[in-house]
């Protein structure tokens, strides 16, 4: 049975995932740096990591499994994810795939560089009511096409 790994430190979808997991079952595991407070329940663990920059992202690429979906907004990690065979989201919804993750990764690569030589980039727009929306919709997909197979 495939479970949902949050990288949860600035998840914004959290009690969206709780929702939905528990609709369908599914074991939810939280990851972040510091602790989260989360509902005492059978489905639902935290996992604590600390040390280097990147702990939370090593230990999901470490335990995920095929079919497992994971919630990120970290493009490096949805890519790391994708090739151990999981499905990957982001908070509002968009779904990345292995047509789509190298695209993601040039266009990160190219706005971290133009920052650093001190062109300024817009930053994320703000979380709004239809990012959730879509975020619903997309991981409700997810869940039927593994269940169907696809």
């Amino acid at each position: 049975m495939f479970r949902i790994l949050v990288d949860a430190d600035a998840a914004p979808v959290k009690q969206e995932v709780f929702r939905v997991a528990l609709r369908y079952g599914i074991k939810v595991i939280l990851v972040a740096n510091s602790p989260i407070n989360i509902p005492e329940e059978d489905w639902l663990e935290s996992v604590v990591v600390s040390g280097q920059f990147d702990a939370a992202d090593d230990w999901i690429v470490k335990h995920v499994q095929k079919n497992d979906i994971v919630v990120t907004g970290d493009i490096p990690l949805a890519a790391r994810c994708l090739k151990k065979g999981a499905r990957v989201l982001d908070y509002r919804g968009l779904i990345f795939t292995e047509n789509s993750i190298g695209n993601m990764l040039a266009t990160r690569d190219l706005m971290a560089h133009l920052r650093n030589i001190g062109i300024n980039t817009s930053g994320p727009k703000v979380f709004a009511k239809k990012d959730r929306s879509r975020f619903l919709q997309s991981l409700d997909t997810i869940i039927q096409s593994i269940r169907n197979g696809k």
